[in-house]
């Protein structure tokens, strides 16, 4: 139980809060939004119960736990610059003693992690790469960028499903180790995670979905794209690693920074693992680009770029329908290209096929047979051989054939081919369209989008038509939404309300009636000092039964009567 001096001083200091700086209080304390707390007292109560305390020190740097057992052991360290954060979190009073209740839970948890309250001693980096070591680094870099930009293509499509737990679900984790753009399961964890660090995803209710930053990025350079992995990463970092300089600690400190939460480890090995795989460190070196980063958190793709292998603008189109790329085809155009082609094999050379299927697919997305040529004419060094150009030309003079269009409150599908519409009104993967024939065409209610991607999907030649007749493209990337502005403290302003309302300016009358209102709680014994109406004051010693209407009542185990007192006149109050 905490002590009632320490209870009430805290009680003082959070009445004197601000409304900004209690939210902030309860969120770093992890104190729950619907706690029932209806003033300071009671939240000074709750911030000094052992559990409330425990999950502040989890979740406490090492630096701050050693200024906080320098505070319980009132050693010079407790005027240590983390003083302040230890005030903030309302573990010391304003003169830098821990409370009570907090110096009984430091050294409870002290006998079991002596080393967690103990400052680290300085980590030296980690030896600088050698060459080879450091194009070994960007070549991870450059492995990253490719696999990232690959997850990221097919989210444009089909965003990742999320579990309950936020993990990826396991079909679209399947999926993409099946089609090679991940090894395993951990790593498009550490993909997703820096990804999510730098904005180029969000999570949106139960999906991962690109964001705009995203979907620029992916046709950026590989060290542009690098920037913005290692900028994002830095910026993420938890405060305990972040350096005053804006870099960050060296890597030898990370797995100890959180001494007493059990979760840490495992997001310190997959922080360091992040850092290899884009290339900041190797497992035993620390390469230039890392340690300026560390260094200064100024982000510089120079050293790195000359270990990256030149990005091409020119590929060979082959007359199987295949496209070869001698080197790594600059992100842009590569993007392209796959919006017309498969890419079949991933590496500093990649190979693409043309289909049917993959070229009907762009010009879906709105690609037409001029603009296909117009961009493999300009990227190919063998010209365009005549297999390809037949392939793009039927698919034109296929792509079309279904023309849908927005009409009132419905949707129209039209063809000039009856068998063509005879097919999609009977195919039972359109069911859910309800399409229904209207004087030689078919209607839905279903929206035109809606209805022109379950065609195309179903493999239609469809083509979506604006009120003129006119051809007009439609591209399904999901992009996330903005997102809402991040604030921690949101959800704690009807609790901040509630607490801030019930506290008035008479600190000593609002302390007394809070005892007496625990003491009728307990049926406890207390002795109160009543002022009585000749100016004299006469103590008694009730055992408090009620308060209500501002009269204590109780019984005197002196006089063994009921006694009724007036909550006014009761100067003080101490357990009997």
């Amino acid at each position: 139980m905490a002590d009632a001096s320490d209870e009430r001083t805290l009680a003082t200091w959070v009445a004197g809060r601000s409304a900004g700086a209690l939210g902030a209080l309860f969120a770093a304390r992890g104190v729950s939004p619907s706690a029932a707390w209806r003033d300071p007292f009671d939240a000074a109560e709750g911030l000094l119960e052992a559990a409330s305390i425990d999950r502040a020190l989890i979740r406490m740097p090492r630096p701050v736990l050693a200024a906080l057992a320098s505070a319980v052991d009132e050693s010079a360290d407790a005027d240590a610059p983390e003083r302040g954060t230890l005030r903030d979190l309302a573990l010391v009073d304003e003169d830098g003693a821990a409370y009570r209740a907090v110096a009984a839970r430091v050294g409870a948890l002290r006998a079991l992690h002596p080393d967690a309250f103990v400052r680290d001693a300085a980590a030296l980096p980690l030896p600088p790469a050698d060459p080879r070591e450091e194009a070994t680094a960007a070549e991870h870099a450059f492995s990253s960028s490719a696999s990232l930009a690959d997850i990221l293509l097919s989210m444009l499509h089909a965003p990742l499903g999320r579990t309950s737990t936020g993990t990826v679900s396991a079909t679209d984790r399947r999926r993409l180790v099946e089609a090679g753009s991940v090894a395993d399961g951990e790593e498009l964890d550490d993909l997703l995670a820096a990804a999510h660090d730098a904005r180029l995803i969000r999570s949106a209710e139960r999906e991962w979905l690109v964001t705009r930053r995203g979907s620029r990025w992916l046709g950026a350079s590989t060290a542009a794209r690098w920037e913005k992995i290692a900028g994002g990463f830095v910026a993420a970092l938890p405060r305990a690693l972040r350096t005053a300089s804006g870099g960050f600690l060296p890597l030898g400190l990370w797995a100890g920074a959180f001494p007493l939460d059990p979760d840490w480890p495992a997001q310190a090995a997959r922080l360091a693992r992040v850092a290899e795989a884009w290339g900041l460190v190797t497992a035993t070196s620390e390469t230039p680009w890392g340690a300026a980063l560390r260094e200064t958190g100024e982000v510089d793709s120079e050293r790195l770029s000359a270990h990256l292998p030149p990005e091409i603008d020119r590929i060979y189109l082959q007359a199987d329908l295949s496209a070869i790329a001698p080197g790594p085809l600059a992100p842009a155009l590569d993007l392209r290209l796959r919006g017309i082609a498969v890419r079949e094999s991933r590496a500093q050379a990649s190979t693409y096929r043309f289909t049917a299927d993959s070229v009907a697919a762009g010009m879906t997305e709105g690609e037409t047979a001029e603009s296909i040529r117009a961009f493999l004419t300009e990227l190919s060094l063998t010209g365009i051989p005549q297999p390809l150009a037949y392939l793009i030309e039927s698919t034109a003079a296929r792509h079309g054939l279904v023309r849908v269009k927005a009409e009132d409150d419905r949707t129209r599908v039209e063809s000039a081919n009856a068998g063509v519409l005879a097919a999609i009104e009977v195919d039972q993967s359109l069911r859910s369209l309800g399409l229904v024939a209207d004087r030689g065409t078919l209607v839905s209610k279903v929206g035109r989008d809606a209805v022109y991607w379950s065609l195309a999907d179903a493999r239609y030649p469809v083509v979506a038509v604006d009120a003129s007749g006119a051809s007009e493209p439609l591209r399904r990337h999901r992009v996330a939404p903005k997102a809402p502005a991040d604030d921690p403290t949101a959800p704690y302003a009807s609790l901040v309300a509630r607490v801030q309302a019930a506290y008035g300016e008479d600190t000593d009358a609002a302390w007394r009636e809070r005892e007496l209102d625990q003491a009728v709680r307990n049926r406890s014994v207390v002795a109160v000092m009543v002022k009585l109406p000749d100016g004299t004051t006469r103590e008694f010693v009730l055992e408090a039964t009620g308060l209500g209407g501002g009269r204590l009542r109780g019984r005197d185990r002196r006089a063994d009567i009921e006694r009724t007192l007036p909550v006014s006149s009761i100067e003080s109050v101490r357990p009997a």
